[in-house]
């Protein structure tokens, strides 16, 4: 059973305080963006009509309410787990079984990770028969949402198990340093993936083959030859069998780097607003951005690391959660559930930084294209085909927005943000 103590105490406070600020910032969020969206922002007439307001305010409020009711279920179930006993049973379990430390530290984080799965299958399938499906969005099957959920669950075991595994030896053989050859396993990993990702991981889902339309094709062709970039692959991706939303993405370092297009976002876009967000993820590869998330992001794992390292040495990290004996799985299980806790509080700086390199990218494309116009249009009508929240809450973005909201975006390249300069700004290469 668990012990009570300040550690629980203070744990409880994290875990509880986290949870209860995320659902009050989200409905801050809601009802900022509904007592405002009564009004079509200037500049996105001819985009966005009152009717397509409309229906972008009720779709934040439906993806807000399931969002919230689906975190509450998972965060209770979640604390449940850790205070019921159930955890230090399992170890029990595995005693009895006679399982070796691997076995019984992927047995410890595969059932919790399996009810956490189950738990999240019906709000998948409400989000994407219900709301999507309401509003347009949804092209996927039962079929396909099934097949698409297997494969990430058996992905996922497979990914997870040998990396794992690994590091329970590492930690084994090196008990004072393990968080440095761990943090280097992770970081090789995460290196390993993102080369792979475009041509092994992302094919099990999606077809991806080059861009079909051939005057849009040439036009690309000569567009990255202008800017003297050069992406291995420009592909479009069959994103239409499972949604109508529309976006696209740069992808993988190296030889595996490619820029990728919705099939939806070609269908819907013109060839000037097609090319002006190539340009904007043209922009990420020029900036080197996907290098410079990797080495923050490495940053930050080997400080976590190291803070784990120092957080399973106490023994009454393992008492409080009811264990008899500190065990190297359970203290990574434990120290995961802190610092998805406490890293939530983080999210402000990690979302700065990348809203950052979304204006960099706006602003290259800009440059790219010799104007303003094209990208400003193309993000008015990805907001319009995606019913984005045109009115967030600061606080929520300051949280949650990798990218600035549109609204800002298209003022930042419009001149309009209130500094008479910024459009002059952005012909200069400034960093706004």
């Amino acid at each position: 059973m668990v012990e009570l103590n300040w550690l629980l105490f203070c744990f409880l406070l994290l875990y509880v305080g986290q949870s209860a600020f995320n659902i009050w910032v989200e409905r801050v969020n809601l009802i900022h963006s509904q007592l405002r969206a009564d009004k079509v922002p200037a500049g996105f007439e001819g985009f966005i009509d009152e009717s397509k307001l409309a229906s972008a305010r009720q779709y934040v409020r439906a993806k807000t309410r399931v969002g919230i009711i689906e975190q509450i279920v998972s965060d209770v179930t979640l604390l449940v787990i850790l205070l019921s006993g159930f955890l230090p049973l399992l170890v029990l379990w595995s005693d009895k079984l006679g399982l070796s430390l691997i076995a019984a530290g992927i047995l410890f984080f595969f059932v919790p990770g399996l009810i956490h799965f189950l738990l999240e299958l019906p709000f998948s399938y409400y989000n994407t028969f219900v709301v999507e499906q309401e509003f347009g969005f949804n092209k996927s099957t039962l079929k396909l949402w099934t097949i698409d959920h297997i494969k990430e669950a058996l992905l996922t075991a497979i990914l997870f198990a040998p990396i794992f595994s690994i590091l329970l030896l590492i930690i084994a053989w090196s008990p004072r340093f393990w968080w440095f050859w761990g943090f280097l396993l992770l970081s090789s990993v995460q290196l390993v993936m993102a080369i792979l990702y475009p041509v092994v991981l992302a094919p099990l889902f999606n077809r991806f083959e080059p861009v079909r339309d051939e005057q849009l094709s040439a036009k690309i062709g000569a567009q990255m030859e202008k800017s003297g970039i050069r992406v291995k692959k420009i592909l479009q991706m069959n994103a239409g069998i499972r949604s109508r939303h529309t976006n696209a993405y740069f992808t993988g370092i190296g030889k595996t780097k490619q820029i990728v297009l919705f099939d939806t976002l070609i269908e819907s876009h013109t060839h000037e607003e097609i090319l002006a967000v190539l340009a904007h993820e043209a922009g990420h590869f020029r900036k080197k951005h996907v290098l410079k998330r990797l080495l923050i992001f490495a940053s930050l794992a080997l400080a976590a690391f190291y803070a784990t390292w120092l957080l399973i040495q106490w023994p009454v990290v393992f008492s409080t959660f009811g264990f008899s004996a500190p065990l190297p799985y359970v203290g990574l299980f434990l120290a995961g559930v802190f610092w998805d806790r406490a890293g939530f509080f983080l999210h402000p700086f990690y979302m700065m930084i990348s809203r950052r390199f979304e204006r960099e990218a706006d602003i290259f494309a800009a440059e790219m294209l010799g104007g303003p116009c094209a990208m400003a249009g193309a993000l008015k009508r990805l907001a319009a085909d995606n019913l984005s929240n045109l009115n967030p809450h600061p606080l929520y973005v300051w949280f949650h927005y990798s990218h600035p909201p549109i609204v800002e975006r298209v003022a930042l390249l419009e001149g309009t943000e209130g500094n008479p300069d910024s459009r002059a700004a952005i012909f200069k290469g400034a960093d706004l």
